[in-house]
């Protein structure tokens, strides 16, 4: 559904990205990991076309969207979770999901107010509550609840488990396994635990290059990668 080849992005005169290249295939959860700086946010921003690419190319579902405006690649259906969340704080919970509901795609189940607040039953029982009223876990739920309320085709999920307790953690990763029954995931992540347990396959990124790809237990497996790129 996704594929980036050799993709390029600079902030000003520095060259952060220096020809990534991954692919989404459908219900797959993909996992971008790498230390902090190593280029994952920039990546999700460079899909997206907050930090468009100097060179390479960006497909989705068949498409080029490379330097395409973000509104646009949202109504392709690219949803996308940063890793602040952007929460309405002074909305309730059912009002930061209202604002962001957008048409059925005709070839998918849609994700309706119902459907949300059955998937993610906490936020039923917080409905009214408003978003910044919340706990950081409540809030990252909520965060991929406003997003679904797109109706996307692929969700992007930036450091989902930052700032998590264990806990709220483990209740994440079961969201997640479950979306993919849907949509495919991609996400960058630092807790390389989690990844390794909701993901099928994963990326590893260190200075803007990708240094290992491959299927997740495989990379579960391979201390030295683990060791020189992911520091556990």
């Amino acid at each position: 559904m996704l594929e980036v080849r050799d993709m390029h992005v600079y902030y000003g005169g520095s060259h952060v990205l220096q020809g990534v290249s991954l692919h989404v295939g459908r219900n797959e959860i993909v996992c971008l990991l790498g230390r902090n700086g190593a280029g994952k946010t920039t990546t999700l921003r460079g899909i997206m076309g907050y930090n468009p690419p100097a060179a390479g190319l960006v497909a989705f579902c068949g498409e080029t969207i490379s330097g395409r405006p973000v509104y646009e690649n949202v109504r392709r259906g690219i949803g996308y979770v940063p890793e602040e969340r952007r929460i309405f704080a002074d909305l309730s919970v059912e009002d930061n999901i209202e604002v962001a509901f957008r048409a059925p795609r005709p070839d998918l189940a849609p994700w309706t107010r119902e459907r949300l607040f059955d998937t993610f039953p906490q936020l039923a029982r917080l409905r009214r509550h408003k978003g910044g009223a919340i706990s950081g876990g409540e809030q990252q739920i909520l965060a991929i609840a406003r997003c679904l309320a797109g109706n996307p085709r692929i969700l992007l999920l930036d450091e989902p488990c930052e700032g998590l307790a264990p806990v709220i953690v483990e209740s994440l990763a079961s969201i997640i396994v479950d979306l993919k029954r849907e949509i495919p995931v991609l996400m960058t992540e630092q807790n390389a635990r989690f990844a390794f347990a909701v993901s099928d396959r994963g990326y590893v990124i260190d200075k803007g290059r990708v240094r290992y790809d491959g299927p997740i237990k495989d990379l579960s497996a391979n201390e030295e990668i683990q060791s020189r790129y992911l520091a556990v």
